[in-house]
């Protein structure tokens, strides 16, 4: 009876085990949730693609736009928010929050106008202003002809399309108009969602992006990978020092060329109206948002190993959509800055400052 009893034990014992490690495999994390920005969409689902085959864990990223992004990781249902618009050191601090940059883009002006081909067209700051103000409304003003004598402007009213939810591309946007122009600062501002003067808005920027495309006379703005994507026409916008320019790579390097990563707090960085010959004037960083305490340290864990693999293997495809990629001395110091700050419930770090 005795030794009957024993193996009834050591089979409850074994059984024990046996669950306990189930329930280990089982916090292992195979899913991670994320959501905010439309600027980053293209290159985080990318990512999430081939870290997925690589590794079998599921990276779920919604393109709900930054203010949603910002919401959604503040009430923790998701596991890491994206925003366009930076949070500066006291907002981060009283939510909890860290941020890092993870890829450089450019917003660029989009319009549809038959027969006029991308580059075509040549923009001021102060004239989009203008436009976006209701100042200028028609395609053929005097203003545009005298930028453009050699392009056969039509005698059509202009469509102006902006974003209809809180986005850290209108933040990118509003932040440069109103830098250049006093009346676009006096009147209407920047943020990541305005008192829009005039226009239709559409709902990330994809929504833009599918508005301009319908809608003859239209122009909008978005990340430069959605202009490409949807075969949209865009403009040359001048920068700084007077040079007309081109959204490209090389043009959202030059913006990024003086930021200065490791002296901002919070990776506060703005890279609108930079100067520089070859610069881009409304470039910017996408940033991604995660709480300073995990309340699950294996989904912390999995959120910086996916970001640690998208720093270090990332750069290619992000170049393949027109994105910048962050540079290995500027993700170095974002590394030490989880090592820093991302803890588990109990307060110990959930990364030890390079690799997995």
């Amino acid at each position: 009876m005795r030794i009957k009893t024993k193996l009834r034990l050591l089979c409850l014992a074994l059984a024990g085990l046996a669950l306990s490690g189930g329930t280990v495999a089982a916090q292992q994390a195979t899913e991670i949730n994320g959501a905010g920005a439309s600027f980053p969409y293209p290159i985080y689902v990318k990512w999430a693609a081939s870290y997925n085959e690589l590794t079998g864990i599921r990276v779920n990223y919604q393109s709900v736009g930054s203010g949603g992004g910002i919401r959604q990781i503040t009430a923790k249902t998701v596991d890491f928010g994206a925003s366009d618009a930076p949070m500066n050191e006291d907002e981060l601090e009283n939510a909890g929050l860290i941020q890092f940059p993870m890829v450089i883009g450019g917003v660029v002006p989009v319009m549809n106008l038959e027969g006029i081909k991308p580059g075509e067209i040549r923009l001021t700051g102060e004239l989009l202003a203008d436009i976006y103000l209701g100042k200028i409304t028609k395609w053929n003003d005097p203003v545009l002809r005298k930028l453009n004598p050699d392009v056969n402007l039509p005698d059509r009213a202009i469509t102006v399309v902006h974003r209809s939810d809180g986005s850290g591309t209108t933040w990118m946007f509003t932040n440069y108009l109103s830098k250049v122009s006093k009346d676009w600062a006096d009147q209407v501002g920047n943020n990541s969602a305005v008192q829009w003067p005039i226009g239709v808005g559409g709902k990330g920027n994809e929504g833009v992006a599918s508005y301009v495309a319908r809608i003859n006379g239209s122009i909008g703005y978005v990340e430069y990978a959605y202009a490409l994507q949807n075969n949209l026409t865009y403009a040359l916008m001048q920068n700084r020092e007077g040079n007309f320019v081109s959204p490209n790579v090389k043009s959202f390097q030059a913006a990024a060329a003086g930021a200065d990563w490791e002296n901002s707090p919070g990776f506060y960085v703005v890279l609108t109206d930079q100067p520089g010959a070859d610069t881009w004037p409304i470039s910017g960083a996408s940033f991604i948002l995660m709480h300073r305490q995990q309340d699950n340290p294996e989904i912390g864990k999995a959120v910086l190993g996916f970001f640690d693999w998208a720093y270090r293997n990332g750069a290619e495809q992000a170049i393949e959509l027109d994105y910048v990629p962050i540079p290995e001395s500027v993700y170095a110091i974002v590394q030490r800055h989880w090592a820093k700050t991302v803890t588990g419930p109990d307060g110990a770090p959930l990364w030890n400052g390079g690799g997995k």
